[in-house]
């Protein structure tokens, strides 16, 4: 995500960092530099143009030329004015003091609002509400098939009445909802371009039937711009809330979010982050800007161990670090954890001081190898390791399509990691896992306390 901006402004930041004192020629270098970077990723020109000025307004004061680490600060205020830009952060969702809160999914064709509106029914469906998916996209049969598909592996019902026009439909679903107990519903509407004046006016029919509490836009962040300047054409039309932002994970350049909000005036509710029904993520703008400019988002990356791992499972995992008892067995299951958080390469990125520059290079299918070794072994081998001899090894290494030597490597991890848990890393180890264990609360590191306290 946004790989391509993030190097850019890395290198810049490199350069300020290296420098003892700024003088305002090397602010305005570094801002002519900005300025060629947020352009390149694809960032509104006026945005840029603002964005810039505002920047080097602060950065020219006094206040940073004294500063004892004056590259710092300018980092600072980039990324206070990055949060700015695509801030400040969006309540959440309106919701009806009584009856069926409606929310309304508009944007372009093939934006994703159908797959969104499938991803914001579980998301509602957690917290405890009670969703109906409205198959209102008529202009596209299929749309209908897809949503239905959708509900049943989230088991949330549809409703849809074939025939009918899409304001009708959602009027009945509206009458249904208050039938039936549904407190929430999801328009999945046609898509649509905004000079398309007959569609439109579809759009403002449904509206002024059903009257929705959230009116969203649902548009594609890899478009850039043109995504940006549909989100406002849209916006002109209809009473917009909010806008929500699709395949952010695979944007590189970041236009779109860094423009959006600057140019509708719509704060960004949610970003789309993958394709399964469970890559839907509120959006804050003082993490991305922290993504943005390589310095991790830590809270992110909690919320993400919390929702892969249960409770009992961390528990398990904690007595099991605390006793020493971590076996090959449990770095599988740890593995399929970190799986179900995301891809590696993103949850490093969360990792502050991780940024671009000094990144590892890992990714997805080095976790897939490493899987596929232990699952060749015996259980016998995954909970005793040192078992594993020379004839093992062929067997484990053709079981697996990989190398001896790959085994090697792994055994070798294994026996690194269980030693750095032995010395206290069990600490930082369980937190990742969810666990609350003190920093520091191996058998080993307890032992060497009251060795030291002894000696004083």
């Amino acid at each position: 995500m946004f790989e391509t901006i993030t190097e850019r402004l890395q290198g810049i930041f490199a350069r300020l960092r290296s420098r003892g004192r700024l003088t305002e020629k090397d602010v305005d270098e570094a801002m002519r530099e900005v300025r060629m970077a947020l352009l390149e990723a694809d960032v509104s020109y006026k945005v840029v143009k603002d964005f810039v000025a505002q920047v080097a307004k602060r950065a020219a004061g006094q206040e940073v030329l004294r500063n004892i680490s004056p590259g710092q600060q300018v980092i600072k205020i980039v990324a206070d004015e990055l949060e700015a830009l695509m801030g400040p952060e969006a309540p959440g969702l309106a919701m009806a003091p009584s009856g069926p809160t409606v929310i309304m999914l508009v944007g372009l064709q093939g934006s994703g609002k159908t797959t969104t509106a499938g991803k914001l029914a579980r998301l509602l469906a957690e917290r405890g509400r009670k969703p109906l998916m409205v198959a209102a996209d008529v202009q596209r049969p299929a749309a209908i098939e897809q949503l239905k598909v959708l509900g049943g592996q989230l088991d949330v019902p549809v409703y849809s009445q074939p025939g009918w026009g899409a304001a009708r439909i959602c009027a009945g679903a509206l009458d249904y909802a208050a039938l039936n107990g549904r407190d929430t519903l999801l328009l999945d509407t046609a898509g649509r371009l905004h000079v398309d004046d007959a569609l439109m006016a579809e759009l403002a029919e449904i509206a002024s039937r059903v009257a929705p509490h959230e009116i969203l836009f649902v548009c594609d962040a890899m478009t850039g711009q043109d995504a940006v300047n549909s989100a406002k054409a849209f916006n002109d039309r209809l009473a917009m809330t909010g806008v929500i932002l699709t395949k952010l994970d695979g944007d590189a350049r970041g236009g779109a979010a860094l423009s959006v909000k600057s140019v509708t005036g719509k704060p960004i509710k949610f970003v789309g982050v993958g394709e399964k029904l469970d890559k839907l993520e509120e959006f804050h703008p003082d993490r991305m800007a922290g993504r943005i400019l390589g310095m991790g988002d830590v809270v992110s990356l909690v919320e993400r161990a919390q929702a892969a791992v249960d409770h009992e499972s961390a528990a398990q995992m904690q007595k099991k670090l605390l006793a020493n008892e971590w076996t090959l067995e449990d770095f599988l299951t740890q593995i399929d954890q970190i799986n179900k958080m995301g891809p590696i390469q993103e949850l490093l990125g969360m990792i502050p001081g991780l940024g671009m520059g000094g990144r590892p290079q890992l990714d997805d299918g080095q976790l897939t190898s490493t899987k596929a070794l232990i699952q060749s072994m015996t259980p016998q081998e995954r909970r005793h390791p040192e078992i594993v001899d020379g004839s093992r090894r062929r067997r484990i290494a053709a079981g697996s399509g990989a190398s001896a030597q790959a085994v090697n490597a792994l055994l070798k991890q294994y026996k690194t990691m269980k030693r750095v848990m032995g010395r206290g890393g069990i600490g930082q180890m369980a937190k990742m896992m969810g666990a609350t264990v003190p920093a520091m609360a191996s058998p080993h590191s307890a032992t060497q306390r009251r060795k030291k306290k002894r000696r004083r």
